[in-house]
């Protein structure tokens, strides 16, 4: 029995791209409210003062508000053979890929300087949040009788579904669409009364290739 036979050959038909931007409502009003109480006892004159807290607090709120989807389409191909017998099967399918950055798993580091009106959040890359499978059709299945599907087959014939799904959102770009979103969201969350947000992010090194 020799093992997988052809890979996968990915072919990529796109369907509908959808770049979600959501910013929590009323989340700025929020960030208003919390930090005008935190002084109100100085006086109308004092200018508002956005503390750690209440960021912490605001990106723990939109969480899971920070993200990008994607729907496509790929052509997903399953072969093997077994005795000089091959099994083949064509499948299509659609699917949904989320990517985004989980802030409540401690993805961001802020840091403020009050004098200056500054904000400096450091934020992990986007990464993968989900995938889910809308719709398969088959378009060719083909088996011998010394070389049927097995329920394994069916198995492994998901997760490459999975698996492929995910490589073709990442070669579209959606992780460099999380990463923008995630910036986004937080700089319009966040500027208020003056303040400044910079969004920091790690320093990629790329290994050599060959």
């Amino acid at each position: 029995m020799t093992g997988e036979g052809a890979g996968a050959r990915r072919v990529v038909t796109w369907g509908l791209v959808v770049v979600t931007l959501v910013v929590a409502v009323g989340a700025g009003a929020l960030v208003l409210r919390r930090a005008s109480g935190a002084i109100g006892g100085f006086g109308r004159s004092a200018a508002p003062v956005i503390t750690q807290q209440v960021v912490v607090e605001q990106l723990r709120e939109v969480a899971k508000l920070v993200a990008t989807e994607m729907t496509l389409r790929d052509v997903v191909i399953y072969e093997q053979r077994h005795l000089l017998s091959t099994k083949r099967v064509l499948l299509v399918v659609t699917g949904r890929v989320g990517a985004g950055i989980d802030l409540q798993a401690g993805a961001a580091d802020v840091r403020i300087d009050s004098a200056a009106r500054h904000i400096v959040i450091a934020l992990r890359p986007a990464q993968i949040l989900s995938v889910e499978v809308l719709n398969v059709t088959t378009y060719d299945e083909r088996a011998g009788l010394l070389n049927p599907f097995t329920p394994e087959d069916r198995d492994l014939i998901q997760r490459r579904i999975r698996s492929q799904l995910e490589e073709a959102a990442r070669q579209s770009g959606i992780l460099r669409h999380a990463d923008e979103s995630a910036a986004k969201v937080l700089t319009n969350l966040l500027s208020r009364d003056g303040y400044t947000v910079e969004i920091e992010r790690p320093l990629v090194i790329q290994k050599p290739v060959g």
